[in-house]
């Protein structure tokens, strides 16, 4: 096995197959590795479908064998440390990979821990979350289960991926009880971190406005901390210096606090606050310039979506060629990405927009309205987008 490669990756989900696809076709395919442990690739924004009960998990996830692109090197192992100095990686089993150049993109990690009295607990008496494809089923158990009651939908402090999945499955939820005949006897909470039910100030008055038609009870500026099964009971942190805030549920779904990975997190290509630290124009890192990052675990100033790996990889593809052929980095990255929020079965409002918040969108009609075509692009276009296009490079 050789153990030096013109590009290094590490990470097999989105970011890096799609950059892996790219760097290893044309006419000089570069001699490209991916450094990735796990068995199975993940299509992660179709769980909030699962989590409804359209789809099954087993539609969302092929074997990883079959992503890894041709003539790409897969290295079945995690990455443990970095040496940008010496431009090399070395793995937990301690092996050292030397490399040209280096892209990080191994995604986030799901920090469950940081929710007292949750271990042990997820899949249990109304207990919940589409953000993992071992609890995803639980949502579709905790929702046909649902008879009456608080439906508490949480959205944690800091960074998540997918910034629009929390409310997404709220929304689905609120529709699935209102087909079944229980609406009236359940009450719908959002309980977030967060100031608004959505940062875009065009999307965000259409979410408010289906918040009031659907009687959702918002809360804002309070993060879970802590769940008390025995007594269905969770408990909520004020950000603001208030007093805690204790609801009981019947069902609870959970989006769990999310950072960056720890491995980078204590690695010298981090910034403050454990991402990899990266020009938000170029994708090049700020500090090691044969160093490049897209995707979640990047400091890149944006929502964390498979749509903006979409628009991101192409630019680091481009400037990190760039770089080998020592031009100019010209390729720019503006902060494109989309959030399509289902709002209900059928039912979906697509936001795109930029690093500024300004709408970016795609189609000549108003996207803030819902509308059953941009569910069908969700449900059943972009998933064939994803397989067959973005990870074979060609979108």
């Amino acid at each position: 096995m050789t153990s030096h490669y013109d590009i290094l990756i590490v990470g097999g989900g989105a970011a890096g197959i799609s950059a892996a696809a790219r760097l290893s076709s044309g006419d000089a395919p570069l001699h490209v590795a991916i450094l990735e442990p796990a068995d199975w690739h993940y299509y992660q924004p179709l769980w909030t479908l699962v989590g409804g009960g359209v789809f099954t998990r087993e539609h969302t996830r092929k074997p990883m064998s079959e992503v890894i692109p041709p003539g790409v090197t897969w290295l079945k192992e995690p990455a443990a440390t970095f040496a940008p100095d010496a431009h090399s990686v070395t793995t937990a089993e301690g092996r050292t990979y030397s490399y040209d150049q280096l892209i990080v993109a191994p995604g986030l990690q799901l920090d469950w821990h940081k929710i007292k009295g949750l271990d042990g607990h997820m899949g249990q008496g109304g207990i919940c979350s589409n953000y993992a494809y071992d609890t995803v089923n639980s949502t579709w158990e905790a929702l046909q289960n649902f008879r009456a009651g608080n439906a508490l939908f949480t959205f944690p402090r800091g960074t998540v991926k997918c910034g629009g999945a929390p409310q997404k499955i709220m929304w689905i939820s609120e529709h699935y009880l209102q087909k079944q005949g229980l609406r009236d006897r359940a009450d719908v909470h959002f309980v977030s971190s967060g100031g608004a039910i959505f940062g875009v100030e065009k999307y965000k008055k259409a979410l408010q406005k289906l918040v009031a038609e659907r009687d959702i009870h918002t809360h804002f500026g309070r993060n879970l901390i802590e769940v008390r099964p025995d007594e269905k009971l969770a408990v909520f942190e004020s950000l603001h210096g208030e007093a805690p805030l204790e609801l009981p549920y019947e069902m609870l779904h959970i989006t769990p606090p999310q950072s960056a990975p720890d491995f980078i997190k204590t690695s010298p290509l981090a910034d403050a606050g454990g991402w990899v630290e990266v020009d938000r124009h170029t994708l090049q890192h700020t500090r090691f310039p044969d160093v490049f990052s897209a995707g979640d675990a990047s400091s890149l100033p944006t929502a964390k979506t498979g749509a903006a790996i979409r628009k991101q990889v192409p630019v680091l593809v481009a400037n990190l060629l760039a770089r080998r052929q020592g031009r100019p980095l010209t390729a720019a990255y503006h902060g494109y990405t989309s959030c399509p929020l289902v709002t209900g079965y059928g039912r979906l409002i697509l936001a795109e927009f930029d690093y500024d918040g300004n709408p970016v969108e795609s189609f000549p009609f108003d996207q803030a309205q819902e509308r059953y075509s941009m569910y069908a692009l969700k449900a059943y276009m972009l998933p064939e987008m994803y397989w067959h296009g973005m990870l074979k490079g060609r979108a």
